[in-house]
């Protein structure tokens, strides 16, 4: 579970300032006192010294703060990213191995396996990036400055003192998100105390080296959230023309047979049956696709609060269970790209002499993103710095 913002008008606010925040002049004598914290709430003294002793102020985290995808993505890139045939494959390879351990987690909590192992698709692929920046680093970075929500990540950081004291977590692997999550289905520290499972009965809890664990703990996250076993989290929809789209959202839920009265279909044009209420989720607006969700996608939301999360999870839950992608296509003449596509332009960008900052690894940094605007400026192209299918046609052209 990662890090979840205020609500969206606090987010946009906070992320149209600047993320040059200069860190507390006292960050030293700030993490003596959360090692002191740490101590009362029954860390080993000794286990919370060593593990405070070297943390160094990391100004990165507070940039990452201001710059989450799922808030400053178009949701056609964001979806693209996430739910493309590569990660499906994956995805597939994954349940296959670890099917067994799904289903244990089904049995025990009710939540779908494909949902689960979307989570941790798209969390750590599968469970090969984990993150890499320390937790307990990142942490108190952000308690020690001027970060959004320093009283969460006060929080955070006792939580996961504690998961150290537990000797649940050695300080020196001890890694994941700017945020603190960790993983393979990105736990922030409090959850784990919280949620964590020990489902392969070697008695600890361990969501770094325990796959079992790390899909039981999931599994129990989105039960004790409220998944109800056996109903769909959604599915696409065919709008009726004319319908007023600003008068229906997510959370005003009504059963089917509401929608159907209203000349809702199926996208492929079969009537709506069934049980449960549901919710018109339109996440590129009336022109885009349409989706009804039930209380299931917001059991899912509630794992990272933002829609286009969700519904990533949702979209690769259903491709993991072997249906088609989207029929409606989003409301843009210019579409995404999958990690494929974005590792091509990554190519490109270094075989026309770019410098694209590390590796080619479908991550668009700073420096790709700079890379790509200069490009554009180049071709005549708006310069967006958004890697796009306009972008690797004309990259493939030059």
């Amino acid at each position: 579970m990662r890090f979840s913002p205020a609500p969206a008008l606090a987010a946009a606010f906070f992320l149209a300032l600047t993320v040059t925040q200069p860190v507390r002049a006292d960050f030293h004598s700030c993490v003596a006192g959360l090692a002191t914290e740490a101590e009362a709430h029954g860390v080993p003294a000794q286990v919370a010294e060593a593990a405070t002793a070297n943390l160094t102020f990391n100004p990165d985290v507070l940039q990452a703060e201001r710059s989450q995808p799922e808030f400053t993505t178009p949701i056609w890139d964001y979806i693209a990213a996430l739910v493309d045939d590569e990660r499906v494959a994956d995805g597939r390879a994954a349940i296959a191995k670890w099917g067994h351990w799904l289903n244990v987690a089904e049995q025990r909590y009710g939540v779908s396996g494909s949902v689960v192992a979307a989570i941790w698709g798209v969390e750590s692929n599968f469970g090969q990036n984990f993150g890499n920046k320390p937790v307990l680093q990142s942490l108190a970075s952000l308690v020690c400055s001027n970060s959004i929500r320093p009283s969460y990540y006060h929080r955070e950081f006792l939580a996961a003192m504690q998961i150290v004291g537990e000797g649940n977590a050695n300080p020196a692997n001890f890694n994941g998100s700017w945020a603190g999550a960790f993983g393979n289905t990105q736990f922030m520290p409090s959850t784990f105390l919280r949620l964590a499972v020990d489902l392969d009965g070697d008695g600890r809890r361990d969501v770094i080296n325990s796959v079992p664990d790390a899909l039981g703990s999931t599994a129990n996250y989105l039960h004790r959230s409220g998944w109800i076993p056996g109903l769909p989290w959604g599915f696409e929809v065919k709008v009726p023309p004319g319908y007023p789209a600003r008068d229906s959202w997510r959370a005003s839920k009504q059963p089917l047979a509401a929608w159907a009265g209203r000349g809702f279909t199926h996208i492929n044009g079969a009537p709506l049956s069934g049980e449960g209420a549901y919710g018109l989720l339109l996440p590129a607006g009336p022109r885009g696709p349409a989706f009804l969700v039930s209380r299931n996608f917001n059991a899912i939301f509630s794992y990272n609060a933002a829609e286009s999360y969700a519904l990533a999870i949702a979209l690769l839950s259903d491709r993991l269970r072997g249906h088609g992608p989207i029929v409606t296509p989003w409301p843009t003449d210019d579409p995404g790209l999958s990690r494929a596509g974005r590792r091509e332009v990554q190519r490109l960008l270094i075989q026309h002499g770019y410098d694209i900052g590390g590796k080619i690894d479908a991550v668009l940094g700073h420096k790709t993103q700079e890379a790509i605007s200069d490009f554009q400026r180049r071709s005549g192209l708006k310069p967006t710095g958004r890697a796009s299918q306009s972008v690797l046609t004309a990259l493939r052209s030059h």
